[in-house]
């Protein structure tokens, strides 16, 4: 089942050439990644967040006093909430939890520090909402997770409060690319590539930037004092070795951290959730960690 199901969603994600300009790839995105609707008993709500948009949603059960803060994948130049609305709205009923989803500022338009700056108000905004630090969960998919691990960064660094725990999907943490799936996973993975890698990480952080710097690799960062993190990547992307990395480096910082290696799942492959077995189960692993360590109060 499971071996079937992934190979209909790379069928999907391969039914169309490649897209190669900025405005085909994010409307490509947000195509395969809403080609199954969100549930029809989720509540979903634009909001505006001190000036970056976002989206409030809600599953029956959830708890409003409690916060899932989410931000998409897609390199910093794709993706949207459109393109995660069926994820992040199933991760929030997977935690019982309201979710919020940010339309960050998108590369080459945007470069850094563009999203890690939209990252930081989206907080702030949500703090404003009455939710507590420790009853706020921060999460991403790939650059997503990036942005989220760069947020707990910034916030460590202003001795800000810091949330309950992060959740990162296949995150990309090293934009230098010296990871060794790279290589060793091209074959199996449809989605990305280092040449791709390469070119998002033009965009995004153009030079001089120093790409090894904490908030660009947050890979090479010190993550001593990080909240529980929760780390899921498949064992068929060439972003195998930003995850496994992480992992290690928090593990030597004393962070509590749990990785998880999904056999022959792909890059961020529960955004698929709708019809993919696995996906499912990623997102009810992830809900009981989040509401392991949001506390009551």
């Amino acid at each position: 089942m499971a071996h079937s199901e992934i190979n209909a969603i790379r069928a999907l994600l391969g039914s169309k050439p490649r897209p190669v300009g900025w405005s085909e790839r994010r409307q490509r995105l947000d195509e395969v990644g809403s080609t199954w609707p969100v549930a029809s008993d989720v509540e979903c709500e634009p909001v505006d967040c001190a000036g970056v948009a976002g989206e409030w949603s809600i599953a029956p059960g959830s708890e409003t006093s409690r916060a899932l803060l989410y931000f998409h994948g897609g390199g910093y130049c794709s993706g949207s909430v459109v393109s995660h609305r069926r994820l992040v709205t199933e991760a929030g009923r997977a935690a019982r939890t309201r979710t919020l989803a940010i339309d960050y500022r998108r590369a080459p338009e945007h470069p850094y520090p563009a999203a890690h700056e939209d990252a930081l108000t989206a907080w702030h905004f949500l703090r404003t909402q009455g939710i507590t630090p420790a009853r706020i969960a921060v999460g991403g998919d790939s650059a997503g997770g990036n942005m989220a691990l760069g947020l707990i960064h910034r916030l460590r660094a202003a001795g800000e409060e810091l949330p309950a725990c992060a959740w990162l999907v296949s995150p990309w943490t090293d934009l230098t690319m010296s990871g060794g799936t790279l290589m060793t996973k091209e074959a199996v993975d449809p989605l990305i590539h280092r040449a791709y890698l390469a070119e998002l990480a033009d965009a995004y952080a153009p030079p001089p930037v120093d790409r090894r710097g904490p908030l660009i690799s947050p890979l090479f960062a010190d993550l001593t004092g990080f909240p529980p993190a929760l780390i899921q990547v498949g064992s068929a992307e060439t972003l195998l070795a930003d995850a496994t990395r992480l992992a290690e480096t928090a593990g030597a910082a004393a962070v509590d951290v749990t990785l998880q290696i999904w056999p022959h799942m792909i890059h961020a492959w529960p955004v698929w959730n709708a019809k993919l077995e696995d996906g499912r189960r990623a997102l009810a692993c992830a809900g009981q960690f989040i509401q392991s360590h949001i506390r009551q109060h």
